[in-house]
């Protein structure tokens, strides 16, 4: 939990790196708390059929700008800039080379985005 709240702590900061870490387990409680309220949508009777409840859109709108932040500090850790989140706009390809390049293992060392997160945990 500690991994999901140091990433909403960050809620615009697009500069810097994320460790691997850091962005699944941000990833895994984020889908988690989705699952969580799709359920409370069905059993509120607010649930869509095809899509998000009104609190699982309410939940998504709120986290936006942290889960692209995350993202975009993850493709910094792999040397690359953030404008490769916008893969996701290519339906399913897109998407999966994304997943692809973010589960890729961060340059070692300091790069043009900062210095290696690892390295200051380790620290």
């Amino acid at each position: 939990m500690s991994w999901y709240l140091a990433v909403l702590k960050k809620y615009a900061v697009f500069r810097g790196r994320a460790r691997r870490k850091e962005y699944w387990m941000f990833f895994l409680v984020h889908i988690t708390i989705l699952i969580v309220l799709g359920f409370a949508d069905g059993s509120m009777g607010t649930a869509r059929e095809n899509g998000l409840g009104t609190l699982g859109a309410l939940y998504v709108i709120a986290t936006f700008l942290p889960t692209i932040g995350a993202g975009i500090r993850r493709l910094h850790d792999t040397g690359r800039r953030g404008w490769w989140m916008l893969l996701t706009l290519v339906p399913l390809v897109g998407t999966i080379i994304l997943l692809v390049l973010l589960a890729q293992a961060g340059q070692p060392g300091d790069n043009q985005y900062g210095p290696d997160p690892k390295a200051a945990a380790i620290a």
